[in-house]
């Protein structure tokens, strides 16, 4: 039996590949987004025990008209000085 849990281990662990979508306000430096990326990969590979190659990240740039909190633009929460 352990080897058959090994075996498994090993093909999770070869398989397995966290794929984390960060959605973000349009607009942020691509410098910003590197840094991001690099600590969500590091922390990521860490707590999964994985290479950081397995690990992928990807940006959705939103605009501020096509992202709503409490029923509101963010554009027109900016434009009303609430956010």
């Amino acid at each position: 039996m352990p080897t058959l849990l090994v075996a498994l281990r090993a093909f999770l662990k070869e398989t397995t590949m966290p794929f984390v979508t960060i959605r973000i306000l349009k607009g942020h430096s691509q410098e910003r987004k590197d840094e991001i990326s690099r600590r969500v990969t590091a922390a990521v590979s860490e707590v999964a025990q994985l290479p950081k190659d397995a690990v992928w990240v990807v940006f959705e740039d939103v605009t501020a008209e096509d992202w709503y909190v409490g029923g509101t633009t963010v554009g027109e929460l900016k434009k009303s000085g609430k956010l």
